[in-house]
């Protein structure tokens, strides 16, 4: 990969990590998690935690989104940093004018409109970007193109050929990228990978996972655009309909436009925003999806990989529900999972997502012909208990080990390793909910080749891999 200019001091920091700040990095929550409500001030605790290294030791870190996630990616849980010590924030962008201005201020950093001046920063060495999925596509290959690491959220990407398209600019452009998907970096989970992995349970017979929800529509009636917020831009590759928050936000809460960019967690997520909405996201199913199919994939040595074939049960098309009323509590998740999802895998596995336990959320049953390991968010169960006791040999299968997730990347940034949860692992994951969610829409069987990640000879099946896009947001031919 490309060379980077470091120096010695600062490689020295970096190999001490974190604790030599005395700092304690906390494992990163989902996007689903209630966010701990930061204030202004543990955002000055934080800042004041960087500085604790001489900026000419710094990784220069530019933010892309300044929203909740953002905040989370950044702050941690109580006003701990989850940045290392030996990074710094120096740029932000959002179309978001009052966010972003607020951010630089408590960084005193500079802000930008149009994240593709925060790239054009020679400072600027790492991106962090944690936008709405129809958003993740361009800045990953513009920051490629511009020379930047990424650490990226899940799901990688909103369509199967955007996906493609970013692992192609990553490899091209010899960068370090990490899907943010935490719960690979967690010791519990990986423990539980490696018992199937060297076959604990047995030979794999199947495995059952949560039946996550497709997304649906709304027509909200249009309200005043604020005056802070490129309503234009964030609609991005899509028609620009009009504005309401209930779309704009992620999450609705009670507090429509509230401080900065977290919420009171009692009044959090009790609506859909846009992360339930078509076109900017396939809804749950790759939202919350990717951290348990995540699970399925790493297990089965299955991230360079995918299935073979896909069908939904009932057989029929899911119809599309268009959601009319803003500031109502209930949402369309039932009647967007209502028909369950299949996988078939080359080796003859089958992954179906039929159940509502909720822990599988995080995870997913995997039944051997000698057991059952139930892994779930940051945890697992045996069926018999007690089959996980026997220490695995010295020459036993090893997956990846990290525990914890920004300061893996932060130690690839330096070492020019790939990360836990490298680009094609992003993109494996995030194609098995793509497939999904056309699956539904189709309500047929469809056969998948996942080398050339096409459907053999179903055009229908195949224009599905991308959507249309607003001229000036094309996905390039070549990256």
């Amino acid at each position: 990969m490309t060379n980077r200019k470091i120096s010695r001091r600062r490689l020295l920091g970096h190999g001490l990590g974190a604790a030599t700040a005395g700092i304690t990095l906390p494992v990163l929550t989902s996007c689903r998690e209630e966010p701990t409500n930061v204030t202004g001030s543990a955002f000055r605790v934080a800042a004041r935690t960087q500085n604790s290294v001489a900026p000419m030791d710094q990784i220069g870190v530019g933010i892309i989104g300044c929203g909740r996630r953002s905040g989370q990616l950044v702050i941690g849980k109580g006003g701990q940093g989850s940045l290392p010590a030996h990074a710094r924030i120096v740029a932000v962008a959002d179309f978001n004018r009052k966010r972003a201005e607020e951010w630089a201020r408590n960084y005193r950093c500079k802000a930008f409109h149009d994240y593709r001046e925060l790239l054009d920063q020679k400072e600027v060495e790492v991106v962090i970007y944690a936008t709405p999925e129809h958003w993740h596509y361009l800045p990953c290959i513009h920051a490629c193109q511009a020379g930047k690491d990424m650490y990226g959220e899940q799901p990688l990407s909103h369509t199967i050929r955007e996906g493609r398209m970013m692992v192609e600019a990553v490899r091209k452009y010899q960068r370090v990228f990490q899907t943010g998907e935490q719960q690979r970096s967690h010791p519990a989970t990986r423990k539980a990978v490696e018992l199937i992995r060297n076959g604990r349970i047995g030979k794999i017979q199947s495995i059952i996972g949560y039946n996550y929800p497709s997304a649906y529509e709304c027509d909200f009636p249009a309200q005043p655009i604020p005056e802070w917020l490129d309503w234009d831009r964030w609609c991005g590759p899509n028609e620009v309909v009009p504005y309401h928050t209930d779309l704009y936000l992620s999450r609705v809460p009670y507090e429509r436009e509230p401080p900065y960019y977290t919420y009171p967690a009692e009044k959090y997520a009790v609506g859909p925003g846009w992360m339930s909405f078509r076109p900017y996201s396939g809804g749950e199913l790759p939202n919350w999806g990717c951290h348990g199919l995540s699970m399925v994939h790493w297990a089965l040595d299955m991230d360079d990989s995918g299935p073979v074939e896909i069908w939904v049960d009932p057989a029929e098309k899911l119809e599309t529900m268009v959601y009319h009323t803003p500031e109502k509590v209930d949402r369309g998740d039932a009647a967007c999972s209502r028909t369950n999802l299949h996988y078939r895998y080359a080796n003859g596995v089958v992954l179906s997502l039929t159940s509502r336990d909720p822990r599988l959320g995080g995870g997913a049953t995997f039944i051997g012909d000698q057991g059952t390991i139930t892994i779930f968010r940051e945890g697992y169960e045996c069926d018999p208990a007690g089959l996980d006791k026997e220490p695995l040999p010295p020459d036993a299968i090893r997956v990846y080990e990290s525990d914890n997730h920004m300061e893996n990347f932060f130690d690839c940034v330096v070492s020019r390793q790939d990360p836990i949860m490298k680009i094609e692992s992003g993109h494996s994951v995030a194609t098995l909910c793509h497939l999904g969610n056309i699956a539904r829409r189709l309500g047929r069987r469809l056969k998948w080749d996942p080398e050339k990640e096409m459907f053999p000879g179903d055009d229908e099946a195949n224009q599905l891999t991308d959507v249309p896009k607003r001229i000036g947001y094309e996905l390039p031919s070549e990256v």
